[in-house]
């Protein structure tokens, strides 16, 4: 078993893997926070502790916990006894991304295709519009597939 990670250690992780994210298309301060939640050994984090260990300022924090919060990656909670709000990060946060974004290849292939009516099967244009449309829905249902066996396989705790 590996020592136990030293917080200048934990921190390094934490922003790297936040670049690997945002680099990805999430935005920076909601990657920052991901990651720092990501490594909280009970997936729960107050925003002064996110501030602290971020080395952010709290309206900072607010901003990304509300996107998180909106797209469903974390969810908002007090404690008994408690009058601060705890944010939760899924333990199924990745996997709930990868879902999200294979909705979005259907509205793609759908908004493609209306282009393919729009410019005709026949066409340059609708024939190129049509093979992208092939595309989306082809990861698309590999995509459902492999979430389907990831579920099968583990399922929501």
């Amino acid at each position: 078993m590996p020592p136990e990670p030293t917080p200048a250690e934990i921190s390094q992780f934490v922003e790297r893997f936040a670049g690997v994210l945002a680099n990805s298309g999430v935005p920076t301060m909601s990657a920052r926070v991901m990651a720092c939640m990501l490594v909280s050994p009970n997936g729960t984090m107050t925003a002064a502790e996110l501030a602290e260990a971020l080395k952010i300022s709290q309206p900072a924090v607010s901003g990304a916990v509300r996107q998180l919060i909106q797209v469903s990656f974390i969810t908002r909670e007090r404690l008994p006894g408690s009058r601060k709000d705890h944010y939760r990060i899924r333990d199924d946060v990745f996997s709930a991304i990868i879902e999200r974004r294979n909705n979005a290849l259907a509205e793609w292939e759908s908004s493609v295709l209306s282009g393919v009516d729009l410019f005709g099967q026949d066409s340059v244009v609708g024939r190129r519009l049509a093979e992208n449309a092939e595309f989306f829905a082809f990861i698309r249902e590999d995509l459902n597939q492999m979430i389907k066996n990831w579920r099968s396989t583990h399922p929501k705790r």
